[in-house]
C-alpha cells in the first residue's frame, strides 16, 4: 500500500510542476507581448505623447527640469496644449491620455503623473495643493 501511495505523490508533484511552468510561459509570452506592442506604438507611453504634442521628447523641447512653482506655460508644455487654453474638456481628455500611458499603477513614474495632475490643476484654475515630490 505504501508504495502505490509513493507513486501517486510523485504524480501529484510532477502536474504541480508541470502546471507551474505553464503559469510561467504564458506570463513570459505575455510580457513579451506586452513589451512588443509599446514599441510598436511607438515608444513607452508619455514619452511618445510628449513628441507627438511639442516635436521633441522634452517637456516643450526643454533641456531642464521643473519650475519649482508651475507656471500655466510650464502647464501647457506638459499637456502639450495652449497655456491660455480655457477650455475645460479639452485639458481633461489630453489629461487622461497622459495619465492612462503613465499611471504608476502600470509601470509608470509617479513624479511625472503628479506633475501631469499638477498642471490640470494650473490649467483649470484648481491649484489649492501643493506638489508633495518639492
Amino acid at each position: 500500500a505504501t508504495a502505490v501511495a509513493e507513486k501517486e505523490r510523485e504524480g501529484a508533484a510532477d502536474t504541480m510542476a508541470s502546471a507551474f511552468m505553464v503559469a510561467a510561459g504564458v506570463a513570459a509570452a505575455a510580457l513579451a507581448g506586452r513589451a512588443i506592442l509599446r514599441q510598436a506604438r511607438g515608444g513607452a507611453g508619455a514619452t511618445s505623447m510628449f513628441k507627438q504634442f511639442t516635436g521633441s521628447s522634452g517637456v516643450g523641447g526643454a533641456q531642464k527640469g521643473f519650475d519649482d512653482n508651475m507656471s500655466r506655460g510650464e502647464a501647457g508644455k506638459i499637456l502639450g496644449i495652449s497655456s491660455s487654453t480655457s477650455d475645460k474638456d479639452a485639458i481633461a481628455k489630453v489629461h487622461r491620455k497622459l495619465m492612462i500611458l503613465n499611471h504608476p499603477d502600470r509601470g509608470g513614474s509617479p513624479y511625472l503623473a503628479a506633475k501631469v495632475n499638477e498642471a490640470k490643476q494650473v490649467l483649470t484654475g484648481q491649484n489649492q495643493h501643493q506638489n508633495p515630490f518639492r
